[in-house]
């Protein structure tokens, strides 16, 4: 069991968290990424990203090693672990791991980010892992010239459809509305591939499949307009439907709203505990952007900078 004593304690690696490391850390302050669940976070998912300035094109691991590595370059202190209780009640603030390791610090920057939604299906649970998955980019690959279903009508579903398209034979995109929520460019992109069918004004009802050997066979879907059910076959199902902040930890803590994300004062990164900061998704429930993850991520650094100074 090991004690951590740093300035600034972050929490969470995705581009928030690193960019604020790398920010205070050019500030010439002791910090401490605690990596999370999920090392890089949700954008190590994504197979290609085209709008964060700088890279033409780069995947999401790439882009997060990169970070990492820049921050690590700068003295940042990387451990992966996984925090599941917070004391902020006392100064200096502690966090303690799943690992029984404890960090103390003076300040402390929550950029957690958030984790896929599902489905809340029983069959959904039990192919999980089975044909069931949240992640094209880690998954696709087993899908090669099959046929498969994307759950979802936004940037990320139709980023899932897009990839799985340059592996699959066929990609069914079912969305609940007769129009997709994602930028246009990905939406021309959709109607130009003919690999890809979209069902429109549906929801899934069940995932079907076989137990011997365990494995999905199709979808059953309602549409939402008549009402009516038919069954499509299928191989796999990739489920994005959006993401929810991964908060948990800090009910009774801090101020939430209503969906779970940190409430922030207006024009900063400050949460209502004086000292406390939160930068990335889990404090943006709208815009949900790398780069913009990476600003606010700035923000909180130099907001925490701030609070440093003044307390030193």
């Amino acid at each position: 069991m090991a004690l951590y004593t740093t300035d600034l304690l972050i929490l969470g690696s995705g581009p928030a968290g690193y960019t604020a490391g790398i920010y205070a850390a050019r500030a010439g302050i002791s910090v401490t990424i605690v990596s999370g669940n999920q090392e890089g976070g949700q954008l190590t998912m994504t197979s290609a990203i085209e709008n964060f300035p700088g890279f033409e094109e780069i995947s999401g691991f790439e882009l997060m090693d990169k970070m990492k590595n820049q921050a690590v370059k700068l003295g940042v202190q990387f451990v992966n672990d996984y925090i599941v209780e917070v004391d902020f009640a006392h100064r200096p603030f502690v966090c303690s791991s799943e690992n029984g390791h404890s960090y103390k610090a003076k300040a402390v920057i929550i950029a957690t980010g958030s984790s896929a939604k599902w489905l809340n299906l029983e069959s959904e649970k039990k192919f999980l892992g089975y044909g069931v998955s949240a992640c094209a980019t880690c998954d696709g690959f087993f899908y090669r010239g099959r046929t498969v279903v994307v759950v979802g009508g936004g940037n990320s579903a139709v980023a899932e459809a897009l990839y799985l398209a340059t592996l699959a034979d066929r990609v069914i995109l079912v969305h609940r509305r007769h129009q997709l929520r994602a930028d246009k460019i990905l939406q021309d992109r959709v109607k130009e591939n003919r690999k890809i069918v979209v069902e429109w004004d549906s929801v899934v009802e069940e995932i079907l499949g076989v137990d011997e050997p365990k494995k999905v066979t199709g979808i059953r879907v309602r549409n939402v307009e008549t009402d009516a059910t038919k069954v499509i076959n299928a191989d796999g199902v990739f489920v994005a439907v959006g993401h929810q902040p991964n908060t948990e930890i800090f009910k009774g803590n801090l101020v939430l709203d209503s969906k779970g994300y940190i409430v922030t004062h207006a024009n900063c990164s400050a949460t209502d505990v004086e000292g406390v900061f939160a930068a990335g998704d889990v404090k943006d429930p709208k815009y949900k952007q790398a780069v913009i993850s990476a600003g606010s991520g700035a923000i909180a650094a130099m907001d925490a900078i701030e609070y440093l100074d003044s307390v030193a």
